[in-house]
């Protein structure tokens, strides 16, 4: 049907139109938060709210009132963000491909070695400006208060998260006497300190359980992502039918309740009625 794919296109368009304002509130009540992680995603979402508004905005006015520019511009930046989505999904699923941490032997919880994960993220994770961040979100979500009570059948029976794991206790393997550590061990056997407020952060372990726990968000943002590219290129493909049809109803010979805006016939008006009384002639 003629007006199928413009109904739809504008549906969907409203519904993402009026999706965009929660997005928006949101990013300006992080920016009153005082946390490190909550702050950080003021600007993604504020950017992600403008342009999912006024992306919306033209395809809703392009498909409901037939305006051609509207809907070339929207096919157009909805062509640029499936080109950006993709290739951010393949950077993503090549980024998390290592890693997944060395299963403790008698322990329900695994442990995290630094040089098990991709070079870009043990880069990124070792720059100070970005691990200063990232600690400053482990120490304000307060993981390792949620294990400081356990008695060693606690850590015998119960799993740990990737943060946990590898902030909040030393390595496993390493050995301690009343004086310290007995002998030559890992670094961040050295590095370690009761002290609520050192723990194992300054330890590579601890990079190590936060980028384990980066990497299994990034996966199933990826996976997410491969759905919306699907999503996105059904959209894609109506609205492209309804830019055919806004063009139509622009043109001279629209179909069903739009007329003819113009007397003069076209081109091959006049071609048609010639072969038509030549076959009448020779019939």
């Amino acid at each position: 049907m003629y007006r199928f794919s413009n109904s739809v296109i504008g549906c969907l368009n409203l519904l993402t139109l009026l999706a965009s304002v929660p997005i928006i509130g949101g990013g300006l009540w992080m920016s009153k938060s005082s946390a490190t992680c909550e702050s950080s995603l003021q600007t993604p979402l504020l950017v992600l709210g403008f342009v999912v508004l006024l992306v919306s905005l033209a395809g809703f006015v392009g498909a409901c009132f037939n305006v051609a520019w509207a809907l070339w511009l929207y096919l157009l930046v909805m062509l640029l963000l499936i080109g950006t989505l993709l290739g951010l999904t393949a950077f993503g699923f090549a980024v998390t491909a290592g890693g997944g941490g060395v299963q403790v032997p008698g322990r329900p919880y695994h442990e995290y070695r630094l040089d098990d994960y991709t070079g870009w993220l043990r880069r990124r994770i070792t720059e100070p400006q970005y691990w200063k961040a990232a600690m400053a979100c482990v120490v304000g979500s307060k993981t390792c208060a949620k294990i400081a009570l356990w008695t060693p059948l606690d850590y015998l029976q119960r799993e740990l998260s990737p943060i946990q794991s590898g902030c909040c206790k030393p390595p496993t393997s390493c050995t301690y006497g009343a004086g310290g550590v007995v002998m030559a061990q890992d670094e961040d056997c050295y590095r370690w300190n009761n002290a609520a407020n050192v723990l194992c952060y300054a330890c590579d372990s601890c990079k190590a359980g936060v980028l384990e726990q980066v990497r299994r968000d990034w996966h199933k943002l990826s996976v997410l992502n491969v759905v919306v590219l699907i999503f996105l290129i059904a959209i894609y493909s109506i609205g492209c039918c309804a830019f055919r049809n806004a063009r139509r109803a622009e043109s001279e010979y629209p179909y069903e309740e739009n007329r003819m805006s113009k007397i003069r016939p076209r081109w091959d008006y006049f071609w048609w009625r010639w072969l038509r009384d030549r076959r009448e002639q020779l019939y």
